[in-house]
């Protein structure tokens, strides 16, 4: 988990979603779980399939693969993921990132927010991700 002394510019962050989002593209799931404070990145690689490679599939292919969880036996459509614009919140602590699938914005986008806590080490801030459509995602330091 990636922690500052101090609260981060928004390009350190960025940086750390960047990479965090390239490790993922490359299948390197315990190193990416180890970049940022989550859940579950299950819940990630899985809505992320969903807004991409589920939504251009057909309906019928589309339950099929879903129940089938066809996302996690192939991670070769991670490839074809980039990240789009960094759209911050008025605050500067929290963001989303848009996704895109073969060069289209999908409907899923990550979430983010820099949180401060207390530490042995003093002050520090994490990266911690949601996913979901864009009007789904809260910051959930809000009740």
């Amino acid at each position: 988990m990636k922690i500052w002394t101090e609260h981060p510019a928004k390009i350190d962050v960025e940086a750390v979603v960047c990479r965090y989002f390239n490790l993922l593209r490359a299948g390197e799931i315990p190193e990416a779980e180890q970049l940022v404070d989550h859940s579950s990145v299950r819940h990630v690689l899985k809505s992320l399939w969903a807004g991409a490679v589920g939504a251009s599939a057909d309906a019928d292919k589309m339950s099929c693969s879903l129940a089938a969880d066809q996302w996690k036996q192939d991670l070769s459509w991670l490839c074809e993921l980039d990240l789009g614009d960094f759209n911050w919140g008025h605050t500067g602590s929290h963001f989303d990132v848009e996704v895109t699938y073969r060069a289209q914005i999908i409907e899923v986008s990550l979430g983010f927010w820099v949180k401060a806590y207390r530490r042995w080490l003093g002050r520090g801030g994490t990266v911690h991700p949601l996913v979901g459509h864009a009007e789904e995602q809260h910051d959930p330091g809000v009740g």
